[in-house]
């Protein structure tokens, strides 16, 4: 009985008071004096009596539910949780310590995923439909998010939320979680004061973003410093941040916005730094050519399974992008703009490390020259997939070594002997 009325009362929640969940922060009391109102109208119409306990029961539950994440709200304050998984209403994953796992949590009917999809859209100017079935998000804590639903998710509404973790904040954060060793992060941090043009790369996971987020807190508080992303995930501490995001069309497939348009517009605010949260398309060629035309300092998110691959997805991107250009012309600009690649990785007990820190180091022949500076060697996985190896330099000192020099930044050359 509890759950009929629940259910009647959360429908008629989404079809007649949706603007009680549009709002960023919820009026708790209105939505409970709604909930209370609607539960006794149909208490009224059927004539059907239930003690004051048992209303109180309904009306909370609701509240709960709607106010907050509902059956994973538990998830969303469990700090073990980096990812929450929903596949339909009777299957929600979890991701603890790089393993996925299967857990008892369920909702009580498609229903109820629908208004909890419709909870999280609300405050955000997302939207999914039949014309638009599938989306990304932020949330207000930073955690992103995407949505999928029927016809396209077969199995229901299936979302995917990938938990902002404040406790990875400083450099000492992932050399405490063994992401790099301390000489890595030295440099690296080193190489965001200088401003050397740097590439995050890597698979969907592996941590690039987080790792992004950490090093951006070593850009001088002085700069001005402008995001541009598809979907706000960056959190910069800087006092001067101009956060841009792009605009999906709208349901007459008219006013989008797209990462292009965003970069073009970017350049002229007078950035001191820019920030790509992903480079995915005709706006590579933008970015190097920004990068050549003497601004500094750029960071931007590729997704790419080593450097190597990072230069084939720039050189394939900048052809997309309409102008006419060879690609040996783009191979100079890529040599010319980018200094840097980070490639990081989540190995096969779930730890996520920085494999290879390599350097763009010109062209030879027409050919881009990549040095690894740092690597990371796997010595070991044992039976049960713990993985035991260590951080190694190569040996090759950084041709932008003289950046530090200039930005009157002491790297020791020894941080580079080969191990």
């Amino acid at each position: 009985m509890f759950k009929g009325l629940k259910v009647r009362i959360r429908r008629e929640i989404i079809d007649e008071h949706k603007n009680l969940l549009s709002k960023d922060e919820i009026n708790e009391k209105k939505l409970r004096e709604t909930i209370t109102r609607i539960l006794n109208d149909i208490l009224h119409r059927e004539q059907t009596v239930l003690s004051e306990d048992d209303k109180q029961k309904i009306i909370c539950g609701l509240v709960d539910e709607l106010i907050g994440f509902g059956p994973v709200d538990s998830l969303f304050k469990d700090p073990d949780v980096t990812e929450i998984m929903i596949n339909g209403p009777n299957r929600v994953y979890v991701e603890r310590y790089g393993k996925k796992e299967l857990t008892d949590i369920v909702f009580d009917d498609e229903q109820q995923l629908t208004a909890f999809v419709y909870r999280i859209l609300a405050p955000t100017h997302r939207r999914v439909d039949e014309s638009s079935p599938f989306t990304d998000l932020s949330l207000k804590d930073g955690s992103r998010v995407n949505i999928i639903i029927p016809p396209l998710a077969l199995d229901g509404p299936t979302i995917t939320i990938r938990k902002f973790l404040k406790e990875i904040a400083k450099a000492e954060d992932l050399t405490r979680l063994d992401t790099l060793d301390q000489r890595m992060a030295d440099f690296l941090v080193a190489c965001i004061k200088a401003k050397v043009n740097i590439m995050f790369s890597g698979a969907t996971g592996s941590g690039k973003t987080t790792t992004l987020n950490v090093l951006s807190a070593y850009i001088s508080n002085s700069e001005r410093v402008v995001t541009i992303e598809d979907t706000a995930e960056l959190h910069l501490a800087q006092d001067h941040v101009v956060r841009l995001e792009c605009r999906p069309s709208n349901i007459e497939g008219k006013g989008e916005v797209t990462l292009r348009d965003l970069f073009k517009n970017s350049l002229r605010m007078r950035p001191g730094r820019i920030v790509l949260g992903e480079v995915r398309g005709a706006e590579a060629l933008d970015v190097l050519q920004a990068m050549c035309s003497g601004h500094r300092g750029a960071l931007a998110v590729i997704h790419a399974s080593s450097p190597q691959d990072v230069v084939y997805r720039l050189e394939t991107m900048a052809l997309t992008s309409g102008v006419a250009i060879n690609l040996e012309a783009i191979r100079r600009q890529i040599a010319a703009a980018l200094n840097l690649i980070i490639q990081q990785e989540q190995l096969a007990d779930g730890s996520r490390k920085i494999t290879r820190l390599t350097q763009v180091n010109g062209l030879r022949g027409t050919e881009v020259v990549l040095d690894d500076i740092f690597f990371y060697e796997i010595e070991k996985v044992d039976l049960e997939g713990n993985v035991t190896g260590r951080y190694k330099a190569t040996g090759v000192i950084p041709a932008f070594y003289h950046l530090f020099d200039k930005a009157g930044i002491i790297v020791p050359k020894e941080i580079f002997n080969k191990d």
